[in-house]
Parts: C-alpha cells; sequence; structure tokens
C-alpha cells in the first residue's frame, strides 16, 4: 500500500470562487483544467487546476447548510479543507481507519473512479480522502473528478509543482501520528525537526500552531521575487516567502 500511496490532489474551501480562484491561476500561472457538475448534488461548485501531476481545486457553496460552509465556518475562516490520496485499495484504507475510530463521511463511486472520504471531525485539521482511479496508474493517466483533458491544462513557465501540505496542531506530534496511522505511511522528520509525512511527489508536514488545521501550501516557482510581486499586485497579504490567499499560507520556493 505505501508504495502505491501519492499525493493526488489538494482542496481548499471559499465563500466564493471568485475571486479565489483568478487570484491563484494568475499569482501561480495555472490553468483551470475543469468545473466538475457532480458537485452540485452536495450544494457546492469547483474549480481544478493542475500543478504538474498534482490537482488543487477549490470549491465554494451554492446554498445555505453544506458541509463545505460548516467546515468553513468552524475554522473560522481557514481554507484548508481536504487532502486527497491516490492507493490501490480505498475500502481497505477505509476499513482501516473505521477499526481505529474514523468514521467514513461520504463514498464517491463512479467508475472508474472510486473514493473514501473520512469524516473531518475524527481526522482532526482536515478531511481525508483516498482515491482510485481503475487502470489508471500512471501519474498522468486518466483522473475523472480533473475532466478528460486535464493534462493539457499543465504549465511550467510559472509553477513547477506543489511539495507540500501543512498542517497545524498544539500538539503537532500527537496529529501526526494520528494522520500516519490513518494513512498507513510512517512519520519522518521535515525540516526543525517537524514530523511528516512523506510520498514520492510531496509531503504532509505538521507544525505547531494555535489551532487543528490546514494552513498551508508549499509551491515549487522558477522565480519567486515574480510570484511574491504578483501576489502583492493581486492584494494578498506577503512576507518573507510567502503569501496569504483564502485564509491559507502559500509558500514559493526555488
Amino acid at each position: 500500500m505505501m508504495s502505491q500511496m501519492r499525493l493526488r490532489q489538494v482542496c481548499l474551501v471559499a465563500p466564493h470562487l471568485e475571486p479565489v480562484v483568478s487570484d491563484i491561476a494568475a499569482i501561480l500561472g495555472l490553468n483551470v483544467c475543469y468545473r466538475d457538475p457532480h458537485v452540485g448534488k452536495y450544494g457546492l461548485e469547483n474549480a481544478l487546476m493542475p500543478v504538474e501531476a498534482t490537482l488543487l481545486e477549490v470549491v465554494a457553496p451554492t446554498q445555505p447548510g453544506t458541509a463545505a460552509g460548516r467546515f468553513m465556518e468552524k475554522s473560522g475562516g481557514r481554507g484548508g479543507y481536504m487532502v486527497i490520496l491516490s492507493c490501490e485499495d480505498p475500502d481497505e484504507r477505509g476499513r482501516f481507519a473505521a477499526n481505529i475510530g474514523v468514521r467514513t463521511a461520504n463514498v464517491i463511486d463512479h467508475p472508474p473512479y472510486h473514493g473514501v472520504q473520512l469524516h473531518p471531525r475524527d481526522c482532526r485539521a482536515a478531511f481525508i480522502e483516498f482515491n482510485h482511479t481503475k487502470d489508471s496508474d500512471d501519474d498522468f493517466g486518466p483522473y475523472p473528478p480533473a475532466g478528460p483533458d486535464w493534462q493539457e491544462a499543465i504549465r511550467h513557465d510559472i509553477t513547477r509543482a506543489l511539495t507540500e501540505v501543512e498542517l497545524q496542531s498544539p500538539d503537532h506530534y500527537d496529529l501526526a501520528q494520528h494522520w500516519s496511522n490513518i494513512i498507513g505511511v510512517p512519520l519522518t522528520s521535515a525540516r526543525n525537526d517537524d514530523p511528516q509525512i512523506a510520498f514520492t511527489n510531496g509531503c504532509l508536514r505538521f507544525a505547531k500552531g494555535k489551532s487543528e488545521a490546514m494552513t498551508g501550501i508549499t509551491f515549487r516557482v522558477n522565480d519567486v521575487a515574480q510570484v511574491l510581486g504578483s501576489a502583492r499586485a493581486r492584494g494578498c497579504p506577503c512576507a518573507g516567502d510567502a503569501f496569504l490567499l483564502a485564509g491559507v499560507t502559500f509558500r514559493v520556493v526555488a
């Protein structure tokens, strides 16, 4: 299972898609590849943007009473919503999670795609989803949530990769071990000795913070100064190597 696990998608939530999607696209040089009609049944709309083979998604409620809307209210405006991992057998991961007290919140079955979403209250900090697309072992192979031609939207002129997701907790070692147990991948040490869960294409890093939340994403870019200049031009607060957008810290590294 460990060898097949990879970071497939990161999902943010915002009160409205715009201007968040346009800001992300302009600052990081990303293209929207798909707007999934299937999320409408959950009272949502979305937009997906590929960063190499990893998808960045933004969802927004279109009606009151949605799970995404409730999550946003509880998070105090922080937009980190879901970490989505591809693996060989999502149902097996769901059964294992249930055995350690983590409930399944939703099962998505749109062959050849199958996904198991775990309850954020049990995961803590954010949703975890495991999914698998039958006969699509290639990173750049078919992935129905991103649309039929998502690969054609990939750009490399500004942003090269999505490398890290940051999650915070007052007891970040405890949260890290909890996620490690759910995901089935052992912890290693990241920068500043923070615990991390590393995959072949990125990692989840756990940092000390005031509350439990998904708080940051790191991107490898061609020109850090250019990206930060674009973020300032779009009105995003900037500090050091990062800018703030949709309640999430976007870090950029060369």
